[in-house]
């Protein structure tokens, strides 16, 4: 994801906080932190730490919908955080800056920096659309097998990298395309077997064409 702050330097960031009345917080490793950046106007920006934006259903079971790290950003208008149905996760201690995105799209300051950090927000907003597009795609394939090649025909830009990195854990991955881990497991064991794919840890490589 597109770092929020890239091209601006550290005194133009500081000036940007400064004139946005930046309210900035830290938390603890493994807090809820819902019920602090749910405001429908909020647009928060991981300083450092990790955040897990988890969706819940009425039988007891989640997914982790995305993952938030250094320097990028989440709120009610890009992560539909909104619905009470999600929860904002900390996983390790983190601190963010919450900022209320309509001053920061109302505010008239013609600098280049602060341009500069509009154009920031406005290619993370269609990466995130990009992300949402792919994981839709990864979603709508009806089996493990499927949805897992899908994934990583993404992860390898349509095939022309051999090699790719999971971001995730396998138990997250499992969240993330929508499965049973159990079964997801069995699947990757399949898929080994057969020659398809080679595992180490995270790193997997492929012994298919994809595209």
């Amino acid at each position: 994801m597109n770092n929020i702050f890239e091209n601006i330097s550290f005194k133009e960031v500081s000036k940007i906080m400064e004139i946005l009345n930046a309210h900035q917080v830290k938390f603890p490793k493994n807090k809820n932190i819902s019920v602090s950046v749910k405001d429908s106007d909020s647009l928060c920006i991981v300083l450092n730490g990790l955040i897990n934006i988890i969706k819940n259903d009425e039988k007891g079971n989640f997914a982790v919908v995305e993952e938030i790290t250094d320097n990028q950003v989440f709120g009610s208008t890009i992560s539909n955080i909104s619905n009470p149905e999600y929860d904002v996760i900390t996983k390790e201690e983190t601190t963010i800056i919450i900022l209320d995105i309509g001053r920061i799209l109302s505010l008239d300051n013609k600098s280049n920096y602060y341009s500069q950090f509009i154009k920031n927000i406005l290619n993370i907003y269609q990466d995130k659309i990009k992300k949402n597009n792919e994981r839709i795609e990864v979603l709508t394939n009806k089996t493990i097998r499927d949805k897992l090649l899908s994934y990583f025909n993404i992860l390898s830009n349509g095939g022309t990298i051999k090699t790719i990195y999971l971001p995730y854990s396998y138990s997250d991955l499992a969240n993330y395309i929508g499965v049973n881990r159990s079964a997801m497991t069995r699947e990757l064991n399949n898929l080994k077997e057969e020659g398809i794919i080679e595992t180490s840890g995270r790193k997997i490589k492929l012994h298919y064409y994809v595209g």
